[in-house]
């Protein structure tokens, strides 16, 4: 019998929805939603570089990350009015971006630069992984859109793989996929882990609360993340394949 909150098994992924497209406005963009977390990915072409880049040859690839004000239970400041981004938040965006990038030929890109903004409308635990699977497919429209407008050869193929992340983690002693906030606060182990659609880790963020983890219980977390970004790649390629 299933020990966690919402039936589920312990390898099994939350719900997963995509609205493809939703923002009328950007070059790319996903709404999309692991449970109860959902993030707005959307994703701006423009030509050109950032001025460190210019001649080179390259595109560029970045991503922001944010949360709403209520995107959790209670009410946070906006970063913007507060005048400072938290630490958090710079780690994230970081993470999201260098994700992207290992997917990405920057020189089939050429010199033009995508921003993913990543905004969190509601949180409940792997607003990172959810934020990384869905900039993948605003970034993958965005790219569509460059070579639709004349800014990337048809030909060029700037993206390498796809890309997707999952949480895994520790839960009174047991190896779970997908943590909901719940059980994340009571994971003794929490990981975030990052693989491209062959299956290759782009990273591996984990740590352990009170209680370390042995190599066994490494190994199983990988293959149970391995097993949730296949799963997660597998609906990326369905999404895409669908327009």
């Amino acid at each position: 019998m299933s020990a966690r909150v919402d039936g589920r098994q312990n390898d099994e992924l939350r719900a997963v929805s995509v609205e493809r497209g939703w923002s009328a406005h950007a070059e790319g963009s996903a709404l999309i939603s692991f449970g109860n977390t959902r993030v707005l990915c959307t994703a701006s072409f423009t030509p050109g570089v950032p001025r460190w880049k210019v001649g080179k040859g390259d595109g560029w690839v970045t991503a922001e990350y944010a949360m709403l004000p209520r995107a959790t239970n209670d009410r946070n400041d906006r970063e913007s009015v507060k005048g400072k981004i938290g630490g958090r938040t710079h780690e994230i965006s970081r993470l999201i971006g260098r994700s992207l990038r290992a997917v990405v030929d920057t020189r089939a890109l050429g010199e033009n630069t995508i921003v993913i903004d990543c905004d969190v409308l509601q949180a409940d635990g792997g607003t990172r992984t959810t934020a990384i699977t869905g900039a993948y497919l605003a970034l993958h429209d965005a790219i569509e859109w460059g070579k639709a407008n004349g800014h990337i050869p048809q030909k060029s193929q700037p993206l390498s793989d796809s890309v997707a992340a999952i949480s895994v983690g520790i839960v009174d002693s047991i190896p779970m996929l997908d943590l909901a906030y719940t059980e994340d606060v009571r994971a003794h182990t929490d990981m975030n882990i990052v693989v491209t659609g062959a299956g290759k880790f782009v990273e591996v963020q984990g740590t352990a609360e009170q209680v370390a983890f042995d190599r066994a219980e490494l190994n199983l977390l990988l293959d149970l993340a391995l097993k949730g970004t296949s799963e997660l790649a597998s609906i990326q390629r369905s999404i895409l394949a669908s327009n």
